[in-house]
């Protein structure tokens, strides 16, 4: 939505020394085979690191460049170098105050000129730096996105080209990016006007499909594409399921270790990085930092962090991007991350010296749920855009007519507003008046949400995989020119290293088991992980139990599992498939059961000194431990609206069952504008999920189906059933 306030929390503006106006007036153009001399002699550098003298002579040459490289990896230096050696201003577009202030600082204090307009900067003082720009005295000039919806911005700016446009963040610009910012939408219209300039975008995060709609985003045309260097070695990924109540402390545990400091912790609310720092103990030098806090505390807290006076910083995502400090020993999630492009670039944020560090993240299926919740109120239901859509016509309507018409409160008209103008579905006059912008908005919303719901779900699957931590991460950004190999220091890798589980060799009852699994897959190779649970196991071990045994195979090298997933009907049916490797092959035709077999348990800290059949439903019947645990899990799993008696019948529902009955139970609850539970109630679909009922007869003795379920629905629901 237009605006002119950047969207990032102000800081209190700096006061470095004035930049060397007069230098910028001296430069001349140096050739790509000179950079090493400039990269020395201004920048103090003895030489590149990997991957950067490519890509800072293709951007000098005045080639378009899209650059995704990992956080830490210099990405700064491949327009900053260039920008210099073609002598003239570069343009910088930066999405966050913090990191203008923090690149400005920097630069000012090598020598050059540099300086920024931003919100956070006191009135009156662009004035100043439109003269300096237009007088060709700035080496650089850093600004928001925002600043380009500003009325005559762009067209001061072309009356003096830049010599080199740099997007930072740029994933910001795909609405396929974890991180979109509409705001970001104005550069394709707005930077033309500034053409031939080249442009060099950068990244962190930005997978194939985000790669794809930035240079199309940008009408770049002839672009180079350099992705490099996603392959952290020296951070060790490690991943574990724990209760929320319970992370805390071992995060205490974590940290109180040598060698463990400095740590930044990522808290999923405000309200949690308000109360980690007490639970870390007097002996940790820690405090919170949060969008809710006023600009000069947030000033403040990263800045005695920065400087070391803090040994840890719990914050939300609101910290971190661009913050350069290179010994961060230890990252800890205190929860599920929102998607895999974030976390990596979170625990980018450790070991950027070189030195080994580790990344935990703590989790739990109660995580997914609040993350659905935040989606679903970011990105509302396209039946409330389409209300307020038919609201919009040719002429304006205020904000506070449409919030009064449509009985919500100015906050939730906001995110359904803003939503409909990325999407075209409304037009913005002025501040305050809207219109009806063109119809046929729904389906790249649709297409939206969607991918953001998807964003959820690779993250949990990536939380949940037996396959090594960094390899996969590798994997999701596509890197070019990486080995392909596991990394060796992550939790799958290497369990014995573990600082968030305990491992411990596998017992004789486990091993029993095991060699089963693999007599299964050898007699039925490449099964999906629900059939090899449900025709062989489902009686005696819980499905976490089950998945828990897999890990430890895949882990020994004995099996691979892998994700795949098809469409039917317009649903994406996800699912996982076991294949035996050669060594699990000659494992299962030998003596499974022998030493090939004594492999590595890896628990929960919750689950240190369970009992020797704690992971058997029969073995723990009698006293209930295992059992009570099973439901208790199964029962947060499916929500808190079920009820204590409904435990026993959740615990034998197939997660993914109830998942995918769950989805088209919404779906056609919005589709026939119904309450879901005039469709099936919540222990009928429960029913459904336990009993798998494979006709309409079987189906109509599931308790709480009744004829007309039977009647309007039996057909979906058995096909969903089938499925799985």
């Amino acid at each position: 939505m237009p605006a002119t306030v950047e969207r990032a929390p102000a800081t209190i503006e700096r006061a470095p020394a004035p930049p060397d106006r007069a230098r910028a007036t001296r430069r001349r153009p140096t050739p790509p085979e000179q950079l090493g001399e400039l990269l020395h002699e201004v920048f103090r550098f003895p030489g590149f690191r990997p991957h950067q003298e490519a890509v800072c002579r293709s951007v000098t040459r005045g080639e378009h460049v899209l650059l995704v490289m990992p956080t830490g990896a210099g990405k700064s230096l491949c327009y900053q170098l260039p920008g210099l050696a073609r002598a003239g201003t570069t343009l910088v577009v930066s999405p966050l105050i913090a990191l203008m202030e923090d690149q400005v600082g920097k630069l000012q204090e090598l020598g050059l000129a540099a300086d920024r307009i931003h919100s956070g900067r006191e009135r009156g003082s662009g004035g100043q730096v439109y003269r300096d720009y237009l007088a060709g005295r700035l080496d650089y000039l850093f600004i928001a996105p925002e600043r380009l919806g500003v009325p005559g911005f762009v067209d001061m700016l072309s009356r003096r080209k830049p010599t080199l446009i740099a997007i930072d963040e740029a994933h910001c610009i795909s609405q396929w990016g974890h991180d979109f910012r509409p705001d970001y939408r104005m550069l394709g219209e707005r930077l033309p006007q500034l053409q031939p300039t080249p442009i060099v975008a950068l990244t962190a995060t930005a997978t194939p499909t985000v790669q794809r709609d930035i240079v199309r985003q940008l009408g770049l045309a002839d672009v180079k594409t350099f992705i490099h260097g996603f392959r952290r070695d020296n951070i060790a990924v490690e991943v574990a399921q724990l209760p929320t109540p319970e992370r805390g402390a071992l995060a205490r545990e974590i940290l109180g270790k040598p060698g463990r400091l400095p740590a930044i912790i990522y808290a999923p609310t405000r309200k949690v990085a308000e109360a980690v720092p007490a639970e870390l103990g007097r002996g940790v030098r820690a405090a919170s930092y949060h969008a809710g806090m006023d600009a000069a505390r947030r000033e403040s807290v990263q800045t005695r962090f920065l400087s070391g006076e803090l040994d840890v910083i719990v914050a939300t995502i609101a910290f971190g991007m661009g913050i350069d400090k290179p010994d961060v020993r230890t990252v800890i999630h205190m929860a599920l991350p929102g998607s895999v492009e974030g976390y990596y670039q979170e625990i980018g944020r450790a070991g950027r010296d070189g030195k080994r560090s580790r990344a935990v993240m703590l989790h739990s299926y109660a995580d997914h749920r609040t993350h659905e919740y935040f989606t679903e109120r970011d990105y509302p239901d396209p039946v409330e855009l389409e209300d307020l859509f038919d609201l919009l016509g040719p002429r304006p309507r205020t904000r506070e007519s449409l919030a009064r018409r449509l009985r919500i409160d100015r906050d939730a008209l906001e995110r359904r507003l803003q939503k409909l103008w990325v999407h075209g579905g409304a037009q913005i006059q002025g501040d305050d008046e809207v219109t009806r912008g063109r119809s046929g908005w729904e389906r790249s919303y649709v297409a939206q949400r969607t991918h953001k719901q998807g964003q959820l779900l690779r993250i949990a699957s990536y939380a949940e995989s037996p396959r090594c931590r960094m390899l996969q991460l590798v994997e999701h950004f596509g890197d070019q020119e990486d080995s392909g190999d596991p990394c060796g220091i992550c939790d799958v890798c290497a369990p014995e290293d573990c600082v968030a589980q305990r491992t411990r060799e596998s017992r004789a009852d486990e091993r029993a088991l095991l060699s089963r699994i693999l007599e299964r897959l050898l007699a039925h190779d490449r099964q999906t992980v629900g059939k090899l649970f449900r025709d062989g196991f489902e009686r005696e071990l819980a499905r976490r139990d089950f998945e828990g045994l897999l890990a430890a195979l895949a882990r020994a090298r004995l099996v691979t599992i892998t994700d795949a997933s098809f469409q039917k009907e317009g649903r994406t049916i996800s699912y996982r498939r076991v294949e035996l490797t050669r060594k699990g092959r000659a494992a299962a035709e030998g003596d499974a059961s022998a030493s090939a077999l004594n492999i590595t348990i890896t628990e929960s800290p919750t689950t240190k000194g369970s009992s020797k059949k704690g992971s058997s439903k029969k073995g723990s019947s009698k006293k209930g431990s295992s059992k009570k645990g099973s439901s208790r899990s199964s029962k947060r799993k499916r929500g808190a609206s079920e009820r204590p008696d409904d435990a026993a019948l959740a615990a034998s529902a197939p997660t993914e069952l109830v998942d995918a009955l769950t989805d088209w139970r919404k779906t056609e609850a919005r589709r026939l504008g119904i309450p879901a539970y005039r469709i099936l109630t919540n222990k009928a679909l429960l029913g459904v999920a336990a009993a798998r009922p494979r006709d309409r007869e079987t189906m109509s003795e599931v308790k709480g189906v009744g004829p007309k379920v039977i009647e309007r629905f039996a057909d979906d629901i058995l096909q969903i059933v089938r499925d799985f």
